[in-house]
Order: C-alpha cells, then structure tokens, then sequence
C-alpha cells in the first residue's frame, strides 16, 4: 500500500469498515510510514476537535473551507 491508497481508506480504516487484508496491509504501511502516522494522528485529532464544536460555532463558509482543505492534501 502506498500513502495516496491509505489517505483514500482513511475514514473506512476510523469507521473500522476495512476487510481483513486491507487493514492488514493499512498498518503494514502505517508501520513503516511517518508520514501517514502523523496524518492518521491528525485526521483523528480534527475529528476530535469537530465533534466537540457546535453548529454555532463552525459557520458553512468555514466548513466548505475545511472540506475543500482536505480534498487538496487529498489529490497531492
């Protein structure tokens, strides 16, 4: 597995959805990658942090924003 296959099964890997063989192959590649340890590490940190904010508080223009973030880091 390589970094672009681990960040498309990232939300699938936190959902604990994976097959067997992928998530095997998943942390094989989370093992050997700082990289992605440290992205895991961040997608659970703003999970964290999203979950604990009230609709209030995140306006749509900044969750565009947000969505629109993540899917760039995406197609590097």
């Amino acid at each position: 597995m390589d970094c672009k296959a681990l960040v498309e099964l990232v939300t699938e890997y936190l959902e604990r959805t994976l097959t067997e063989p992928e998530q095997a192959r998943f942390e094989a590649h989370l093992g050997t990658c700082s990289g992605c340890q440290n992205y895991l590490k961040q997608m659970e940190q703003t999970i964290r942090t999203l979950g604990k904010l009230t609709e209030e508080t995140l306006p749509p223009q900044s969750k565009d924003e947000l969505l629109q973030i993540f899917k760039n880091w995406k197609d590097r």
